[in-house]
């Protein structure tokens, strides 16, 4: 493609106002259409894209991120048309490998290309020239990601849920297995732990892949909360404000403390080997733990933080996780024990699991908190 080419789709070039006529589409035609099958392409840099997307999108980014700031500082020092110039200068190169990057995921796909960039300005209207004129067909979002973003924020400020049943217990009780388990039994399960690579501990974060940013999380757990939009209720871990360093969001965390609590118990032994069962690989992952535990100094004391490293470096792992439970989770997370709750005996599990499903059921036979008295504690 020639540079001339490239200059009819990119508009205003050394004071040359060019019209750019391209097909757009609306957030709600474009998520509805993402749905059926059409492929989500967003063309803002690496870093922006990591930091956050429409979920199932992929990213074919225009400009690196050094060159969108060159541009941008050129913007700012020179004017409009030279920062333009200077862009087509740098992408002209790169349209036949883009637009090759954007044939072959679009293969099999159903529907147009939709692309996006920030707010639906020049990135993406002229990648969406680009394609259409490769005989790719495109739509260009309008809004861009800015307005996908202010749905999700909407979403989450105003209670796309049902009503909010929440497992509690202590650390290694076994909340993460049973959500699981019920999960895969068609249960409605948020798994705000998942979501958020961490397992809302000091060692929570340990051999998982690291935490997404604020914005993305919310992002992915919108989408999850969508597909349980119909459900009378979903389920979800007790956890505090964070998961690791994420905000649970506050509309959503004000929920969860509204109905009586599903709380499990479980000895400490039965504790002890969920919690080693949570680290696979955990001998390969031991000088990790030795972070952690050092910044426990302030709670627990030199002498006690100094016992848990030899027993680290003993490999003494059921001492270990024990000597974790007696001396800091329990104290630090004793405060959770909720007033309103049905107690669950978790072991067995199987019988764990049959307890909570009758727990379920008991809240849901009752009115939802707020419209009458609520479940008085009882065990199952």
């Amino acid at each position: 493609m020639k540079l001339a080419d490239l200059l009819l789709f990119t508009g205003t070039v050394s004071g040359y106002k060019t019209d750019m006529n391209v097909m757009t589409i609306d957030l709600q035609q474009a998520l509805s259409m993402r749905e059926k099958g059409a492929l989500l392409v967003d063309v803002r840099t690496p870093a922006e894209f990591a930091e956050v997307t429409i979920p199932g999108a992929i990213n074919v980014p225009i400009f690196s991120d050094a060159e969108r700031a060159e541009v941008g500082t050129l913007y700012k020092q020179a004017g409009k048309a030279q920062a333009r110039t200077r862009g087509v200068e740098l992408v002209a190169p790169k349209i036949p490998a883009l637009l090759a990057l954007i044939r072959e995921a679009h293969a099999g796909c159903s529907g147009p290309v939709i692309v996006f960039c920030w707010r639906g300005g020049m990135r993406s209207r002229a990648m969406t020239a680009f394609l259409e004129l490769a005989g790719i067909p495109a739509r260009q979002l309008l809004g861009g990601h800015k307005l996908f973003r202010r749905l999700v924020l909407d979403d989450l400020e105003r209670g796309i849920w049902g009503r909010v049943l929440v497992l509690r217990g202590m650390t290694g009780v076994g909340k993460t297995v049973m959500l699981s388990q019920l999960a895969k039994e068609g249960y409605p399960v948020i798994d705000l732990e998942g979501l958020a690579n961490h397992r809302g501990s000091a060692f929570g974060g340990l051999g998982l892949p690291d935490q997404p940013g604020q914005k993305r999380f919310e992002a992915l757990l919108r989408e999850e909360l969508l597909k349980l939009k119909d459900s009378e209720y979903i389920l979800i871990e007790g956890e505090s404000r964070h998961v690791g360093r994420l905000q649970v969001p506050p509309v959503l965390f004000a929920a969860m403390q509204q109905e009586p609590s599903i709380w499990l118990e479980a000895s400490l032994d039965f504790r002890v080997r969920c919690i080693l069962d949570d680290y696979p690989a955990i001998e390969q992952a031991r000088t990790t733990f030795e972070r952690p535990i050092k910044a426990l100094k302030e709670r627990l004391g030199n002498d006690k933080v100094a016992q848990l490293l030899d027993l680290l470096h003993d490999g003494t792992w059921d001492e270990l996780v024990r000597e974790l439970m007696v001396n800091y989770y329990d104290p630090l997370y004793r405060h959770t024990f909720p007033e309103r709750r049905i107690e669950v005996q978790v072991e067995p599990l199987d019988q764990g699991i049959a307890g909570v499903k009758g727990a379920i059921d008991k809240i849901l036979s009752q009115p939802a908190a707020g419209t009458e008295s609520s479940t008085e504690n009882e065990s199952v």
